[in-house]
């Protein structure tokens, strides 16, 4: 059995394993859990200024087609520095932004609009991926298809996902996936609810009612997803604009090519916090919150991109266990639970590109284990190449 960079310490955690919010709260520094509206907004003014110095670049390149391999390095670039802004409104939406609400919501609205990301909405789905962690039917993204799934409470199509990736082998398929994922993803979950749980059906983020599930929406939040696109139309408007007063080409090289970049950067962090190929999705008769916390992984991003993006990558598990923790203390919250709780803590050393293929690649259905309450990964220890 080949595991991956977890050498499956992910698979022996136990539920006494798990410590609970109390003795988190013990060992993690107070001062961690405090939001301060300056520094955030320091780090905020970062994000601003480097992606300032970026558009500026830009706006010196020609329009020319003897510099279109130019502009798909400035969009690799400027998607990059601007995923930082999607990390600051994601703390926006989890309240770590600051104490003063009014304040990083109107922040995370006007960031995550500009990004044509409906805020209100995500932010409703992703406290229910938060909630329920790698739970295989509660959770909201990136949950697994399963081998003899019931088709009811778990999804099903395992059995057929296994016969395309044998049939296509092991580089064919990993090669499908990655493109799926990275090129289609994103705006495939905003649409339809793409790698969600079965239990919310077919949801759209911008249209809480039918034909698509309603039950991602209910009470207020149905009004919220119609204040969420609001400010998707506006920012789409600008554009139209900016387009007809400047073309089509400025629109395309200075903003949709960085936006495509970013929401790649957003499919890789997030399929690699919750995906790996010896970490297990959770019945409900042996899931918890914090165990389902515990199954986030922590990875090497490197200083560069943990500067520009916040440390979002590197510290996730402290994320999920406490999300109103601003990333500022993240790190030093991360070391404290790494210390005291080394059997339940995440961390996978494999770097960043062989940890995507690897996931690519081997995480295709999961299976029940009997007796453990967990749905492991198929195909992914039997099938190396």
């Amino acid at each position: 059995m080949k595991f991956s960079g977890l050498n499956g310490k992910a698979l022996d955690i136990q539920m006494s394993d798990i410590p609970s919010m109390q003795a988190i709260m013990e060992v993690v520094p107070k001062h961690c859990f405090a939001r301060k509206t300056s520094t955030s907004l320091a780090y905020l003014f970062q994000s601003v200024v480097i992606q300032a110095v970026i558009v500026a670049i830009g706006l010196n390149i020609p329009f020319t087609k003897a510099m279109i391999p130019v502009w798909i390095l400035y969009a690799f670039i400027s998607g990059t520095t601007a995923m930082g802004f999607w990390v600051i409104a994601h703390e926006c939406g989890h309240g770590a932004f600051s104490d003063n609400r009014a304040v990083q919501t109107v922040i995370g609205y006007l960031l995550h609009s500009l990004l044509l990301v409906p805020y209100f909405s995500w932010q409703r789905s992703h406290s229910i991926h938060h909630r329920f962690t790698n739970h295989i039917t509660d959770g909201e993204t990136h949950v697994p298809i399963v081998i003899g799934g019931n088709g009811i409470s778990e999804k099903v199509g395992g059995e057929n996902e296994l016969a395309l990736s044998n049939a296509l082998g092991k580089t064919r398929y990993g090669l499908m996936q990655l493109l799926l994922h990275l090129g289609f993803g994103w705006p495939a979950y905003l649409l339809t609810g793409s790698t969600g749980g079965p239990k919310y059906g077919t949801s759209n983020h911008f249209w809480p009612r039918e034909p698509f599930s309603t039950k991602l929406w209910p009470s207020s939040w149905a009004k919220k997803v119609w204040i969420s696109d609001l400010g998707i139309v506006l920012v789409l408007i600008g554009l139209f604009i900016s387009a007809f007063k400047y073309g089509i080409t400025p629109l395309i090289t200075m903003y949709l090519g960085p936006l495509l970049i970013v929401n790649c950067w957003l499919v890789i962090y997030t399929w690699l916090h919750h995906t790996d190929t010896d970490v297990p999705h959770l019945s409900n008769s042996h899931f918890s919150f914090m165990r389902g916390a515990f199954l986030s992984i922590d990875r090497p991003y490197g200083r560069l991109f943990d500067f520009l993006h916040h440390h979002i990558g590197s510290s996730h598990v402290i994320h999920h266990i406490s999300p109103t923790i601003p990333h500022y203390h993240a790190k030093e919250a991360t070391n404290a639970i790494r210390k005291a709780f080394p059997k339940a803590y995440l961390f996978n050393p494999m770097p960043i590109h062989k940890a995507l293929w690897n996931i690519a690649c081997n995480c295709i259905a999961v299976k029940p284990e009997k007796g453990s309450g967990q749905y492991i990964w198929q195909n992914a220890y039997t099938n190396q190449e």
